[in-house]
């Protein structure tokens, strides 16, 4: 099929941006699959679930069904680590729920000599994040590993810097995009109406941070108090808040209380 006949058949399906991003990101515009992915348009289906990649951070990171799409509110959170690391080096991360692993890859793409580990307890995820960090050259800085952040156990060092994009959906939020249903629901959904990933992480993180070390958290909208509670009452000190693009406050930074 013709690109200007493919390009007119997902326009009419999804609109000219999402005809353009995929007829200038798919090599074979077969007639079978252009009407495929037409469907899938019709039918809500993200472009990036359809053409299996987003970029992020400048960086092109491959997604699929196993995991959320690396999405622009997450890159307030890779940048409030990259600004207080405008001087240092050799910093040591840990990813809680890594998914693409989109976070720890910016990072250590963006910080000198950082390396780290990136942890998810979907084998799933961590084939897409494998298949990323691969690709982005970078298997010799970072390491996944199947685990639960919500699990005690123990690693071989402590970390400079925690970072997380945890689930953090109620499960009746009647909020989320038509998009999130291509997402998996573990990724994001969580109990106790949207805190219990991070009532997890207050509890376990004091356990792989160093004494000076940093924990930056993604949040939802309207959630800050709640979470600034939750911490604060497991031990922890809140250094500073930040807003994304779009005015909601979405990230918090904290140290372990001394």
């Amino acid at each position: 099929m013709k690109t200007n006949q493919a390009f007119a058949i997902l326009q009419r399906a999804g609109g000219i941006r999402a005809a353009r991003i995929i007829t200038e990101n798919t090599k074979k515009l077969t007639g079978i699959k252009v009407l495929f992915m037409a469907h899938q348009l019709r039918h809500g289906v993200p472009v990036a679930k359809i053409i299996k990649q987003k970029w992020f951070y400048g960086l092109k990171f491959y997604t699929n069904k196993h995991t959320l799409d690396p999405r622009p509110d997450t890159e307030t959170l890779v940048a409030q680590v990259i600004s207080d690391c405008a001087d240092s080096t050799d910093k040591r991360i840990l990813d809680l729920g890594t998914g693409t692993g989109c976070i720890i890859c910016s990072l250590v793409k963006n910080i000198p000599n950082a390396s780290g580990i990136g942890i998810d307890k979907s084998r799933c995820a961590l084939r897409v994040a494998r298949r990323n960090v691969r690709t982005l050259g970078l298997g010799d800085k970072i390491k996944l590993k199947h685990a639960s952040f919500s699990t005690p156990r123990k690693y071989d060092t402590l970390f400079d810097i925690i970072v997380s994009n945890p689930p953090y959906i109620a499960k009746d939020d009647t909020r989320v995009d038509a998009g999130a249903k291509h997402d998996p629901k573990m990724a994001l959904y969580a109990q106790n109406n949207g805190l219990a990933a991070y009532q997890a992480i207050a509890r376990q993180a004091k356990n792989w941070i160093s004494s000076d070390g940093k924990l930056y958290l993604e949040i939802g909208a309207d959630q800050g108090a709640d979470i600034k509670e939750i911490f604060i009452q497991n031990g922890w000190d809140l250094l500073r808040n930040a807003y994304d693009l779009g005015g909601v406050e979405r990230v918090l930074v904290f140290n372990k209380a001394h």
